[in-house]
């Protein structure tokens, strides 16, 4: 085992999980923005926008990540008219595309886990504010919506990890994150256990910190 180089790989691998919080903090805050629209759209009664909302997560969730990074970075490139719009100036960056990937993908995970939170809700609490007096609106986003939250958290904590690891698949696209950066240390030392080691350290403490997080979380908003 040599020691000298998971203390030399370090701080290389240190720098590069800056780039892995990044991907994964933008795609967390667009997939919850994603994941709270189409949950309120699995939630509505028109059949066709649950129809579009349930294929929008039915599709994200069915095909592997990897695919869908490879899709949308080599696959719309391809395409004469995505090359020729305003849409190039991102898909051409394997930065953007990655954050599109990511940024769908945990949307559909997030969408079905507040659909199945909102529908946790007793018909109860909203009859009550109903017979207050209070909108429909301000029930929604008062009531229901900081329930929903509350009773999701578990896991949308669960989520949180698996993206954290997912954010591993940027390396396929010429991201140096801190698996990319990984691999090329040890394309250029041939030694894959100890840089492996270093970068599964750093993985497992982002992940207690998550973890931890969301634990709190739990237990200030509990009721």
């Amino acid at each position: 085992m040599d020691f000298d180089l998971m203390i030399s790989s370090f701080p290389k691998l240190l720098n590069a999980t800056l780039i892995t919080l990044k991907l994964l903090s933008v795609s967390l805050i667009v997939g919850l923005i994603l994941g709270i629209l189409f949950s309120i759209m699995r939630i509505n009664k028109n059949p066709i926008i649950n129809k579009f909302a349930y294929g929008y997560s039915y599709f994200f969730r069915g095909t592997p990540l990897l695919v869908q990074i490879f899709i949308i970075y080599f696959g719309l490139g391809q395409l004469e008219f995505i090359r020729s719009s305003f849409l190039w100036i991102f898909l051409k960056e394997p930065y953007w595309c990655a954050i599109i990937a990511f940024s769908l993908n945990t949307g559909a995970y997030t969408s079905e886990i507040l659909r199945s939170a909102f529908e946790t809700i007793k018909p109860g609490l909203i009859e009550a504010g109903k017979s207050l007096g209070i909108q429909s609106k301000i029930i929604f986003f008062k009531i229901q919506i900081p329930i929903a939250i509350r009773q999701s958290l578990p896991a949308y904590g669960n989520e949180i990890i698996l993206m954290l690891k997912g954010t591993s698949l940027a390396s396929t696209v010429t991201l140096m994150d801190l698996t990319g950066v990984a691999k090329y240390i040890i394309s250029t030392t041939f030694k894959p256990i100890e840089v492996f080691i270093v970068a599964g350290g750093i993985y497992l403490f982002l992940t207690f910190l998550i973890h931890n997080f969301i634990k709190f979380l739990e237990k200030k908003y509990s009721f």
